[in-house]
């Protein structure tokens, strides 16, 4: 009997110290610690913490570090949004094309993880070089990569300093504007590389187009 009650207080002692050290854990890890990681990052990362929102008209119109498109409320035959000639045109998105979601909507990203030597991909890039090329009025040969290959993630917000500049003859016919006015806009908008050396040039869409929609107000 002595024994079974040893046993039984031996058992209910490590029952106790374990929902201590349970209480304790959930105190520090599921409460303290994502304060203090949330505090932090409020405070010297806000934006990004925040997801990087761009404003406009005192709004959240989308963010700096996902890409969008700009499309007109119609459609092609094929049931396909149709680019708004107003504005600046984004990379192509292959996310979604593998699951549910439409291009660029935010519930995954992804790339269309085609092969280089595809035959799908390569009819891919036939085709949109020649919709860019029509939609901008240029010759087949001026269009960049970039213009014709979705981003690994599909969310890639910026283009090419090339791709923007080949998109200024369209975009300053449709918004009635001086073409000089607006290849200053790709001009001033345009980044140079990281650090003075990581990736390329770039120009942010989202916020070029904020700023072009500016301008046609004045």
């Amino acid at each position: 009997m002595t024994s079974m009650n040893n046993s039984v207080r031996g058992t209910a002692r490590l029952i106790g110290a374990g929902l201590r050290a349970l209480l304790a854990l959930t105190v520090v890890c599921g409460v303290l610690y994502p304060l203090a990681v949330t505090g932090i990052a409020q405070a010297a990362f806000h934006d990004q913490a925040n997801g990087s929102e761009v404003k406009s008209g005192g709004r959240v119109v989308g963010s700096e570090i996902i890409g969008q498109r700009f499309d007109l409320d119609k459609k092609d035959k094929d049931g396909n949004p149709l680019p708004d000639p107003r504005y600046f045109q984004p990379r192509p998105s292959a996310a979604g094309t593998n699951s549910v979601n439409t291009q660029y909507s935010i519930i995954l990203s992804g790339a269309s993880n085609l092969a280089s030597d595809s035959k799908v991909l390569k009819q891919t890039v036939i085709d949109r070089r020649k919709q860019v090329a029509d939609f901008n009025q240029v010759s087949p040969s001026r269009v960049p990569v970039d213009a014709l290959t979705a981003s690994a993630s599909g969310l890639d917000p910026d283009i090419s300093p090339a791709y923007a500049k080949l998109q200024v003859d369209r975009v300053a016919k449709a918004n009635g504007l001086p073409r000089g006015k607006v290849a200053g806009l790709v001009e001033d908008h345009t980044q140079g590389r990281q650090l003075g050396f990581l990736g390329e040039p770039r120009v942010n869409v989202l916020k070029l187009n904020i700023a072009l929609t500016r301008l046609s107000r004045h």
